[in-house]
This record gives C-alpha cells, sequence and structure tokens, in this order.
C-alpha cells in the first residue's frame, strides 16, 4: 500500500513538474538568441561647434545635455537600419542638426561619434570596433576626430606606430602589455607634437579619441575609454559588456521535461502492476 501511495505521489510531482518545464522551456529566453539580435553602440561628441545637444534614436531621446568631448559606455540596439537625430538641447528632433540613418549587425560593438563644424557641416561617423582579446595583454585604437589636425603619425618610445591618421578615420589595433605609456601624437602637417599619457591594464581595451581644434577653442584634447575585453574564443562575438551565459537553458529544460513526463508515465506504469 505504501509503495502504491508513493508511486502516485511520484507520478503526480513528474507529470506536474514535466509540464512546467516544458512550458519554461518556450517562455524563458535564450541568451544566445539575445545575443544574434542586438548590436552594441557607444556615442561620442566630437563636433567642437555643435555646442551641448540631444541625441534621439528611432525618435527617442537617447541622451539629454550631452556636452563636447563626452563618451558613453556602450549600449544594447536591435540590429538593423536606425534614425540617429543630435539637435541643440532642449530644441526637440525637429531642430535636428544631424539626421543620419545607422546600420548596425547583430553581435558588433560601434562607436558613432558626432562630428564637423559649422563651416563644413555636421554629421556621424561610425565605427566597427573589435573588442576580443587572446591572451593577457591590452588593445589600444586611435580614433582621429579632430577636423583641423591633419594627418597624424603616433609614436611610443620613439618608434612610430600609426602613420598618417586621418580625419575621420580610426587606427587599427595595438596590442602591448600591460604598464605605463606616453604616446606622442604629431599633426604632420603642423609639425605640432601632443605627448598623451597613459596606464593600460591587461584584459582592457582602450580607445584614444582625438577631438577638438588644434587651431581654435575647444583646444585639441585625447580623451582616454577603456572597455573590459571579450576572450577571443569561437561564439563570444564581439559584446563589450559580454553576459555570462544563462545558467537556466531552455534546451536542458525541455530535456528534463521530457525525463520528467517520462518518469510520471513509468509511474503510472507501476501503479496499474
Amino acid at each position: 500500500m505504501r509503495k502504491t501511495l508513493f508511486a502516485l505521489a511520484f507520478q503526480r510531482v513528474a507529470l506536474l513538474l514535466g509540464t512546467l518545464a516544458l512550458i519554461a522551456s518556450f517562455v524563458l529566453p535564450s541568451t544566445s538568441a539575445y545575443a544574434d539580435s542586438s548590436a552594441f553602440v557607444r556615442v561620442v561628441h566630437a563636433s567642437p561647434s555643435a555646442g551641448t545637444v540631444d541625441v534621439f534614436v528611432d525618435g527617442s531621446k537617447l541622451l539629454s545635455n550631452f556636452t563636447f568631448g563626452s563618451i558613453t559606455g556602450y549600449v544594447t540596439v536591435p540590429a538593423g537600419a536606425h534614425k540617429i537625430q543630435v539637435a541643440p538641447a532642449g530644441k526637440g528632433a525637429g531642430a535636428a542638426v544631424i539626421t543620419q540613418t545607422v546600420t548596425v549587425s547583430a553581435g558588433i560593438p560601434y562607436t558613432v561619434a558626432a562630428v564637423g563644424t559649422t563651416a563644413t557641416g555636421f554629421s556621424l561617423a561610425a565605427f566597427a570596433d573589435n573588442n576580443l582579446l587572446s591572451g593577457p595583454i591590452a588593445k589600444v585604437r586611435v580614433y582621429h576626430l579632430s577636423p583641423d589636425a591633419g594627418p597624424v603619425n603616433v609614436a611610443v618610445g620613439g618608434k612610430t606606430v600609426i602613420t598618417g591618421l586621418t580625419y575621420q578615420n580610426a587606427s587599427g589595433y595595438l596590442s602591448v602589455p600591460a604598464g605605463a605609456y606616453t604616446f606622442d601624437v604629431t599633426a604632420t602637417q603642423a609639425g605640432a607634437t601632443v605627448p598623451v599619457a597613459a596606464t593600460l591594464s591587461n584584459g582592457m581595451v582602450y580607445s584614444v579619441f582625438a577631438v577638438g581644434l588644434l587651431k581654435g577653442s575647444p583646444s585639441l584634447a585625447f580623451k582616454l575609454a577603456g572597455v573590459a575585453g571579450v576572450p577571443g574564443m569561437p561564439g563570444t562575438g564581439s559584446d563589450p559588456n559580454a553576459p555570462v551565459s544563462s545558467p537556466i537553458n531552455p534546451w536542458f529544460l525541455g530535456l528534463g521535461a521530457l525525463v520528467l513526463l517520462s518518469s510520471g508515465i513509468a509511474a503510472r506504469r507501476f501503479v496499474k502492476r
């Protein structure tokens, strides 16, 4: 009698858990599906004459009172085409000085910079970033966003590592050991060199943004931003803030549901016997 009651109880619990697990396998979101449908975007205000601005994405305000030289962290956005508008702060999207469509791909991080001057006009410059790392190193990339600096060279310890980088372009990535560095940035046409000191840590990807005016105001400045690198393993993508995989995988839940339902059927047969 006790065996029969135990089997009946087990049967009911197994059937209930199996049903719940099966439902959860279809309802719970998958981390991989999330990664496959989103891109990552950060915004840089590099337009020296635009003043303080608001930034709108697809008609919704993303940033308020965004000042010159500011850099956001990465935020997730759906992959695809997005209308980005930059307007003087408080004036609304209808007063936008920049209206441009930027298309982003899933799993890729991007830097989108507001650039230009009143004389040249304003626009957006978009860069696909690569935050993958392999081994205990740091990576550095330079973004040339100064409209009047002309081509620049970058040297470290007397060795030129970047040559002829022009406006609205970014360098390749330099892989370096952790440590303190001085990057000498030379505007070749003007013959002016500006030292940029930075302490770099292993496992980080650094971006150096050249913004401002070599001759004018706001003056030329270098802004440093760093994000944690993503281990360079297949399937990790380039998410700069790569989330830890969810401990509850819907496929495992589905498999557990089948096992529990099978257990319930087996228990029913045992009761009948």
